[in-house]
């Protein structure tokens, strides 16, 4: 069972918008055209990977791929964890901890550099920017000072836990 700090996805990708962006993010309709050519979900979903920038309004969207893995913010570690396999969650968040403290074999492929105004907002992309305002979907914001950040991912495993680790540092 997941907790408050948590959020699901409904099938496709989570995506991790910049606050000021949210009004340009129209989300899913699946009225017209193919997933890729009709929405911003489909193009979320277009990115190949574990992470993927996508332009949204004068702002890109970190799009966290791959898998639609129930997904949290580690504030002190400046890193989303992606919950892939484990018993406990207590175990899992553990592991991913003592991993970002030096354990993780981060992907070359999985390198991006973003640039945020300000907060941020983790949701399932098939959500509008207007929906999270009249708070339909769970959501988190996360407070980013505005900057420049390198994002690195991994799949990480131990005996027990199977996850994929999203890391902002400050450029």
């Amino acid at each position: 069972m997941v907790g408050n700090s948590w959020v699901s996805s409904l099938g496709g990708p989570l995506i991790v918008v910049p606050q000021s962006a949210l009004p340009w993010w129209t989300g899913g309709d699946s009225a017209h055209g193919s997933a890729e050519d009709r929405d911003d979900y489909g193009r979320a979903c277009a990115v190949d990977g574990f992470i993927g920038l996508i332009p949204v309004g004068e702002q890109h969207a970190l799009v966290l791929g791959d898998d639609p893995a129930d997904t949290m913010y580690l504030p002190q570690e400046r890193s989303f964890l992606r919950w892939l396999a484990a018993d406990r969650e207590e175990d899992l968040v553990g592991t991913a901890r003592r991993a970002l403290r030096g354990g993780v074999r981060w992907d070359a492929d999985e390198d991006v550099t973003w640039v945020v105004d300000g907060p941020v907002v983790l949701f399932d992309a098939a959500w509008s920017g207007s929906d999270l305002e009249l708070e339909v979907a769970g959501h988190r914001v996360i407070d980013l000072e505005p900057g420049t950040y390198r994002v690195r991912a991994a799949q990480h495993t131990d005996d027990r836990n199977m996850m994929i680790l999203v890391s902002l540092l400050r450029a």
